[in-house]
């Protein structure tokens, strides 16, 4: 199972990867990897910059920041006054977004996630301006009530029918951004495409998927202004870290019943050096 993972160089005959050392790639469901240094299988062996919490690689300036950061910035392209909305909003992905539009300039950011303790730490910790949880309330009615005059940036991690509530709530030429699409990754059918699509002619809106590969040139620039945000506070970050190599796929599950708040790790074994 490929899987993104840190790892800690415990015996090497290569001169440019010393012992000690952390290196992330993708290493996959296992406690031992091998490789040579190149690019392979396991992805490209990254260094660890010294100072750097390992886990940090693997959330924030990981994966799941650099998608929200080109998927912000670079499809919803939120300017200042814009009111964006997240869904997902309390996952790695999600609470990353949510904050790079607030940072931008956004007027309002509304995230949308499962339950009180989420919402409350979107608020209360992230800087969002209000949160609706979609287990409990009406999310059109609450979308509505925060948004009246339009959403300019919907970044979508969700769906389904929060998309659909979405479409009914956008501003003239909006955006929105397709990143993912939990609701339906364990459905056993298709599931049915949004019903109020055409609120993209009304609307003039503009609908755009993306996938992190088609950026990775841009890495770099990147991680130095994620980087900068988190330095100065401004970009708040968490990681649900799990540990034992046995739960692995319990940890991997957590994922599909909403139980991780920030970017889920597991924890297979601490540092030996």
């Amino acid at each position: 199972m490929r899987a993104s993972t840190v790892g800690q160089v415990v015996e090497s005959n290569n001169p440019d990867y010393a012992v000690g050392e952390f290196v992330n790639g993708m290493f996959g469901w296992q406690e031992f990897a091998i490789s040579d240094g190149k690019p392979g299988m396991m992805g490209r062996l990254n260094k660890v910059p010294p100072g750097i919490p390992p886990q940090l690689t693997l959330s924030a300036l990981g994966g799941t920041g650099l998608t929200a950061y080109f998927g912000m910035l670079d499809i919803g392209e939120p300017v200042a006054g814009d009111v964006v909305v997240v869904s997902g909003a309390a996952g790695a992905t999600g609470s990353v977004a949510g904050q790079i539009a607030r940072i931008k300039g956004a007027s309002k950011v509304v995230g949308i996630a499962g339950g009180d303790r989420k919402c409350r730490w979107l608020t209360e910790e992230l800087g969002f301006d209000a949160a609706i949880d979609y287990k409990s309330e009406d999310v059109m009615a609450r979308l509505r009530e925060e948004c009246p005059q339009g959403i300019n940036v919907f970044f979508d991690n969700v769906g389904g029918q929060i998309l659909d509530d979405a479409l009914l709530n956008m501003a003239q030429f909006g955006r929105i951004v397709l990143c993912g699409g939990i609701s339906a990754y364990n459905s056993q059918e298709l599931p049915p495409g949004p019903k109020n699509y055409m609120q993209l002619v009304i609307r003039r809106c503009k609908m755009q998927g993306f996938i992190l590969i088609d950026y990775f040139d841009r890495a770099g620039e990147a991680m130095a202004e994620l980087s900068s945000w988190i330095e100065d506070g401004s970009l708040q970050h968490a990681e649900d870290i799990q540990e034992g190599f046995e739960n692995t796929p319990k940890t991997f599950l957590r994922l599909f019943t909403g139980q991780n708040m920030g970017k889920q790790l597991l924890k297979i074994a601490e540092p030996t050096t």
